[in-house]
């Protein structure tokens, strides 16, 4: 069996996607980090100390996307049309979503999914000062479209 991104010697490498055909592609992903009551409280009333939850968890999961080709090894570089990070408060913890979009030879699963991770992330950092017992939950991928140019 070979694989895609080892070479050879069994060395790992980036696929070459350049004479891929361009495509518009999306990704959308999602995650969730349960909270206690009284945290998701202090977030509804603006009372956690490291500011707004999420906004920033909003702003982190975009600038993630991003950077996703200097965090996972073998991602290519994509330039990115769109990313969308929207943090939803619920009963027991947030919701995070991610919306990505790029024209481009090669996929924006990763960078979907790495909005999502960071943007749970930066909800556990801000958090953590009054919640001991937060749960990064169901990080998914919950679709991916192409369609040719």
């Amino acid at each position: 069996m070979s694989f895609s991104h080892l070479d050879a010697f069994e060395r790992p490498r980036m696929v070459d996607v350049g004479d891929k055909p361009l495509s518009h592609r999306i990704a959308r992903a999602e995650g969730f980090i349960s909270l206690h009551a009284d945290t998701v409280e202090k977030i509804r009333g603006s009372q956690i100390r490291k500011g707004n939850v999420l906004v920033t968890a909003e702003l982190a999961g975009v600038m993630a996307a991003k950077q996703t080709q200097n965090l996972i090894p073998l991602c290519h570089t994509l330039n990115l049309t769109k990313v969308h990070v929207e943090a939803l408060l619920e009963a027991n913890g947030v919701r995070i979503l991610s919306d990505v979009r790029c024209t481009g030879q090669t996929g924006v699963e990763m960078e979907a999914l790495t909005a999502v991770s960071v943007a749970l992330l930066t909800i556990y950092d801000m958090c953590k000062a009054v919640d001991k017992n937060m749960e990064l939950q169901q990080v998914r991928l919950i679709e991916k479209t192409k369609q040719e140019c």
